[in-house]
């Protein structure tokens, strides 16, 4: 199980369940954007639909920016990008990367610290689209 952390302000956290199917990634980045958007969570279907939509959107991407993430990719490119346009294959920090192009939205990943609870920053993507909302440090 994955977790979704979104929030407006830095009083306003809500943690949210993701299967771990493979699409948990890109279920996270669809529903984070819908719910900071202010729409209601899509249904479970629409939420498989929308994530392999964004994953085809990212192995797009990837293809788009080749000469910038050839080098980065493990193992050959033209394999990975086969690879990632499966719905069950998980994604990591390339795809949160690509995410971030294609949504036009930075993305922040979080890990909540198990003796404070607080949030630390792990990694940050497309900043350049703007950065975090809230003022964690």
């Amino acid at each position: 199980m994955f977790w979704l952390s979104t929030f407006q302000a830095p009083s306003q956290i809500l943690f949210i369940g993701i299967p771990g199917d493979g699409r948990c990634l890109f279920r996270s980045v669809i529903l984070g954007a819908w719910l900071r958007s202010g729409k209601q969570s899509p249904t479970e279907r629409s939420q498989k639909v929308l994530a392999d939509e964004l994953r085809s959107k990212v192995a797009d991407e990837f293809i788009k920016r080749r000469a910038d993430t050839e080098w980065f990719v493990e193992g050959d490119f033209d394999n990975y990008v086969v690879q990632m346009r499966k719905p069950h294959i998980w994604g990591g920090e390339p795809e949160l990367l690509m995410c971030s192009h294609v949504l036009k939205t930075a993305i922040t990943v979080y890990m909540k610290e198990k003796k404070s609870a607080s949030l630390k920053i792990m990694s940050e993507y497309g900043q350049e689209y703007g950065g975090r909302k809230d003022d964690r440090g």
